[in-house]
């Protein structure tokens, strides 16, 4: 996920990227040999203290169910002895994290990638791969991560699979001179896990007129679990080129992740646009990475974002339609969500 900065002020930009490099230089320095010695009470010693002083969702985290840091320090260094393999501790370590329940909390090795992936993975998937390539069809268009087309009932649709799939100003033109007399607009980002947030920006910003408070975020600013700048604003900035003013509905399900669930908190603040699905999945952490004295990387949420009413969105973004997959719709060859979103379009 890219750190978003405000598009309004230069000055913002820098304070955000000056702290930014501090908190670098401050994750780079928590930890070296000195510390904690490469053995395996050390590697899982550090690894501890990592997250205790740079986590940024504990207050959340304890509020949503009951997490005790301290508790889980408990738990699992029990658990560590000098005998053990180094496959157990990598084991033992990648479950301590996982009590985090934190799709952006990673333990990785060259053999093994500790995740937590239940954000997604504990939820009906609402989103069939035959379904959706019934819609698209053979002859749907391609502007670089986007592929589009219009709809028997002449809604234009849109599918973004990845926010790391790189979208030129140029492509978004395209997609909009060829949809512009649809008489809607669905936009479907289910299972798009995120990527980079600058893309997400540069989308959203071609559904707004004026300069728009999107939401909130700041950073660390010390090694206690409270330890936080001011909210900082962050805006969206229109864009120049051109820009859609019908109605749209975005389609999301519980795959929608990260810089993903990022531009479900923009569009939420587009008076135009409605919000059909499942409710994301959320990682509204801004993730950084460090090390563990044995070479094992770490990643992990370290900058906290909010909505425009200052709410965490660590824990998904909740739709205006909750609406899931019918299985008899499925047999009938139909995508409930797809036709809802038709339905409310054509109102």
């Amino acid at each position: 996920m890219t750190h978003l900065l405000s598009p309004l002020s230069h000055a913002l930009r820098l304070r955000l990227l000056l702290a930014a490099l501090i908190a670098v230089a401050t994750f780079s320095s928590c930890i070296d040999e000195a510390e904690h010695p490469d053995t395996r009470q050390g590697n899982f010693e550090a690894l501890w203290q990592i997250l205790d002083e740079h986590y940024c969702f504990f207050a959340e985290k304890q509020a949503l169910y009951g997490l005790d840091w301290q508790a889980v320090y408990a738990k699992y260094c029990m658990q560590v002895t000098e005998r053990m393999t180094e496959t157990q501790l990598f084991e033992v370590c990648g479950n301590m994290l996982s009590e985090l329940r934190d799709g952006h909390v990673n333990l990785s090795t060259s053999y093994d990638f500790a995740r937590y992936w239940s954000w997604h993975e504990n939820y009906p998937a609402n989103f069939s791969d035959s379904l959706h390539r019934r819609y698209l069809g053979t002859d749907y268009k391609i502007a670089s991560g986007l592929k589009y087309r219009i709809l028997d009932d002449n809604i234009g649709y849109v599918y973004y699979e990845r926010f790391s799939d790189g979208i030129g100003e140029g492509n978004l033109d395209e997609v909009i001179l060829s949809l512009m007399l649809c008489r809607g607009l669905i936009l479907d980002i289910r299972n798009n896990t995120g990527g980079n947030l600058t893309n997400a920006e540069k989308l959203a910003a071609r559904f707004i007129n004026e300069p728009t408070l999107v939401g909130y975020m700041r950073h660390k600013t010390g090694k206690g679990h409270d330890d936080f700048s001011p909210l900082e604003e962050q805006w969206l900035k229109p864009s120049s080129n051109l820009r859609w003013q019908k109605r749209i509905c975005v389609l999301t399900n519980r795959k929608v992740y990260s810089a993903a669930n990022e531009f479900v908190k923009y569009m939420s603040c587009v008076d135009n646009a409605t919000i059909v699905g499942d409710q994301t999945g959320g990682g509204a952490g801004l993730p950084f990475m460090s090390s563990l004295p044995n070479g094992w990387a770490v990643r992990f949420s370290a900058c906290p974002m909010f909505d425009r009413y200052k709410q965490s969105t660590e824990a998904g973004i909740a739709p205006d339609y909750l609406v899931n997959l019918l299985p008899e719709d499925e047999a009938k060859g139909l995508d409930t969500v797809i036709e809802v979103a038709r339905q409310l379009l054509a109102r």
